[in-house]
This record gives structure tokens, sequence and C-alpha cells, in this order.
């Protein structure tokens, strides 16, 4: 279930948590960070790369999809994966604003 604004939570706080889930394991950082380095949609070069099986790579993948992060097209056989660029800057302002916010706080273990 996803939580809701009437719960507490703002539309950016439920968003920011996805992207921290998809973003929470080292397999998916890398499989962005690989489709940053090749700027281009990448047709399952990503299990050539990286020391996973098809199986795990495709979990992740849908991860990152179901998160926004990437996007994906079928082309025959194959699917092609390529960066949501929009969704990465969502992501960077939303992570700046926050931070500034958590900077901002008078803390009380000073």
């Amino acid at each position: 279930m996803t939580p809701t604004k009437s719960e507490g939570y703002t539309e950016r706080d439920v968003w920011l948590a996805r992207w921290a889930k998809a973003l929470g394991h080292p397999a998916r950082v890398a499989i962005l960070r690989v489709l940053a380095e090749r700027q281009t949609c990448i047709c399952g070069e990503i299990v050539e790369i990286l020391p996973l099986a098809q199986a795990t790579v495709s979990q992740h993948l849908k991860a990152l999809r179901e998160a926004g992060l990437i996007s994906g097209t079928i082309e025959g056989p194959r699917s092609c994966y390529c960066l949501n660029r929009e969704a990465l800057g969502v992501l960077r302002s939303t992570l700046v604003d926050y931070l500034d916010v958590l900077e901002r706080a008078d803390g009380c273990c000073r």
C-alpha cells in the first residue's frame, strides 16, 4: 500500500522513499552508472558488464523501472534500457531540497 498525504506524508516524501529504496542496492547503483557511462540505451549488455545472472539483473532493472529512474522498451526479443533524465533531475532537486531542510534544522544534540 502506498502512503498517502492524509497519513502525514507529502508526495515528495513518498517519491523520495521510492527512489531511496530503488537505490538501496549496489547492483542498482552500478546499473545506473553503466547507463550513464554509455550515454545510450543498452540492450542486454548489462549482464555482460556486471557479474550477475540474467534473472538478477532483470529484477534490479524492474525495481529501477518501477521507481521511474530508467525507462525500457522492448524491441523484438530484446529489452533496451535508458536513464530517465527527467526523473533523475526531479530526484536531484528533491534530494537537495530535503538535505537543505535537514541542515537548517536546529538540532537538539549540540
